[in-house]
């Protein structure tokens, strides 16, 4: 079964990472992108995860998981190798009504981590499904080079637009033609 692509705004929603390697720092520096609301629980910590934690002064308990501590958080990504473990999180997410994601382990998963861009406003998220996370990786480099880096500039414009022009027909036609007339830029450069 396919993915559901959606964007969630992580506003006072905690996060808790299980588990503080590799991939656990790979998960992090995503979800710095869009949150600082995160807590960590690990045995040991990465050079990089401890780093970035200090930097973004995110909370940190030094021990394994234990039942229970997911029960304030509304979404958890367990990034461990633990396989049992993953599975003992997942339905205890249930309970708590907590999102969750298994890194590696898709039938422990609510949701998946996509491929994505992001330049300020603009976020473009790419997803397989897990057919190709390679495929993924590739389409993310070719788009991300052909968006121009003042699109944010172009983005607050068009912010400020739908503030000053009243709802309706008209304003739906003027955004649309400015921004079909924006894209049409890119292939002239």
């Amino acid at each position: 079964m396919a993915y559901f692509p959606a964007f969630l705004k992580l506003d006072n929603k905690k996060i808790l990472i299980v588990g503080g390697g590799n991939v656990a720092y790979e998960k992090l520096e995503r979800l710095l992108d869009f949150t600082l609301d995160i807590s960590v629980i690990a045995l040991d910590l990465s050079a990089q995860m401890s780093e970035k934690i200090k930097e973004k002064n995110l909370s940190f308990l030094q021990r394994g998981y234990q039942v229970g501590d997911i029960k304030e958080f509304a979404i958890v990504v367990v990034a461990v190798d633990d396989i049992p473990l993953q599975a003992e999180i997942f339905e205890e997410s249930k309970q708590y009504n907590c999102l969750c994601n298994a890194v590696d382990s898709v039938d422990y998963c609510d949701f998946i981590f996509p491929s994505y861009i992001k330049k300020d406003d603009l976020t473009i998220a790419i997803s397989t499904s897990g057919a190709s996370p390679a495929l993924a990786k590739h389409l993310k480099l070719f788009l991300k080079n052909i968006i121009p880096d003042e699109i944010s500039g172009f983005l607050n414009e068009m912010k400020e637009l739908r503030k000053t022009i009243p709802k309706g027909k008209e304003r739906m036609k003027t955004l649309d033609k400015k921004a079909q007339d924006y894209i049409k830029t890119w292939s002239k450069q």
